[in-house]
């Protein structure tokens, strides 16, 4: 008999292994990924294993002792791997403009000398007697490193050690990562101005007229979220339906800058999210008697003071549930801001697939993608802690 159940028990988990195994190959592995991009950083060390392993007891003072540079001179002549070579020295070239051509210079000459100890590098450049070149050698030998995601932030570790900002001009990140919350921000805002009245409707009518106003939320959102920007995209241009309508009625004399800036982006972003504030908002309403307004109106309450102080309150859980999933989703839009926004209302997501795609700085692409993983992850337990909570729940 008890055999029975441990049967029942494996034929169970044996049924959800293809799920766990779809899980783990297409969400957990991607994300471990690139989590790893972003701190681990061994390009140099496997390259220059005998240098890394010397290089960690100089003090990082004067020019590092015969032994360093000798460690130094054998990597280069027994690194065979092209490409790995090529990816050290792009990485040391991002650290100290020049290492490009100091590095390919002396592997050159290296491996043409036969001797390898009679070689002084300071005679084949006389950049070797800088102590910056070594230093930035120094720095990029350990495995991990949290140099991506200071960048991230436009920080980075100065010559002693500590974290200082970059110079102004030099990187932009934290600049889009404001932007990115700003636009969620707004958007937010805007979905819940539009979303919190169309729940309450929906909430307040029935039979046919609960179903279109339903139906009018549902099917954009069934709708591919690539042709209802294109749609925005269509509708918001100089010559489009709404500044072709405005001419019409005399409104105004010349078209509206309606696209390819900050307005574009929130108007089209409010329209594909407004679903998901305007759902949960109607959800929460279905559970609020519908009497409670009426005995408000008994006890003398005006229509805005109920709905002050009894229908806004009671709506208050579904308003902050859907806050913050409009939030959630906006700050990792992508398609959105790249075909409606103009070069300043590009969000993160435009900067992650930049550096991924563009510069092939997967480091700092996925530094940057840990940030927005770490951000959404907590809004998602304030997300699960609120919508558990008795308190807003009423109970």
């Amino acid at each position: 008999m008890s055999r029975a159940p441990v049967r029942e028990r494996l034929r169970a988990l044996l049924l959800i292994v293809p799920l766990l195994a779809f899980l783990a190959v297409f969400f957990l592995w991607p994300l471990w990924t690139m989590m790893m991009a972003a701190v681990v950083d061994d390009t140099v060390s496997r390259v220059l294993p005998r240098t890394a392993a010397a290089i960690v007891s100089w003090n990082g003072q004067d020019l590092p002792p015969p032994q360093v540079r000798q460690a130094l001179v054998e990597d280069l002549r027994q690194a065979g791997d092209q490409q790995a070579l090529g990816e050290t020295v792009r990485r040391l070239n991002s650290a100290v403009s020049g290492f490009r051509t100091l590095l390919t210079r002396t592997t050159a000459a290296v491996r043409d000398e036969g001797n390898a100890s009679s070689i002084d590098l300071a005679s084949l450049d006389r950049r070797w007697q800088e102590p910056r070149f070594w230093l930035a050698l120094k720095d990029a030998v350990p495995p991990y490193t949290d140099r991506n995601l200071l960048a991230a932030v436009d920080m980075k570790r100065g010559a002693d050690g500590t974290i200082v900002s970059e110079e102004p001009g030099a990187s932009a990140n934290r600049l889009i990562m404001i932007r990115t919350f700003l636009v969620a921000g707004i958007v937010t805002l805007a979905c819940a101005a539009i979303g919190l009245p169309y729940g309450m409707l929906a909430a307040a009518v029935t039979g046919w007229k609960r179903t279109v106003l339903l139906l009018a939320v549902l099917v954009p959102l069934w709708t591919s979220l690539l042709v209802r920007t294109t749609a925005w995209f269509v509708l918001l241009q100089n010559e489009g339906l709404i500044n072709g309508a405005l001419q019409a009625m005399g409104l105004i004399d010349s078209p509206l800058p309606l696209i390819f800036n900050r307005i574009g982006v929130v108007i089209a972003m409010t329209h594909v999210l407004l679903p998901f504030m305007v759902l949960p908002i109607y959800s929460v309403l279905l559970s609020v008697p519908r009497n409670l307004m009426q005995a408000a109106a008994s006890m003398g309450a005006g229509p805005l003071r109920a709905f002050w102080r009894v229908l806004l309150p009671l709506s208050l859980p579904g308003l902050l549930s859907g806050s913050l999933l409009v939030f959630m989703v906006a700050i990792g839009y992508y398609i959105t801001p790249a075909l409606v926004g103009g070069a300043n209302d590009q969000m993160i997501s435009s900067v992650i697939a930049f550096y991924a795609m563009g510069t092939a700085n997967w480091g700092l692409a996925g530094a940057l993608g840990m940030i927005l993983l770490v951000v959404t992850v907590i809004l998602y337990f304030i997300y699960g802690r609120l919508s558990k909570s008795p308190q807003l729940l009423g109970a």
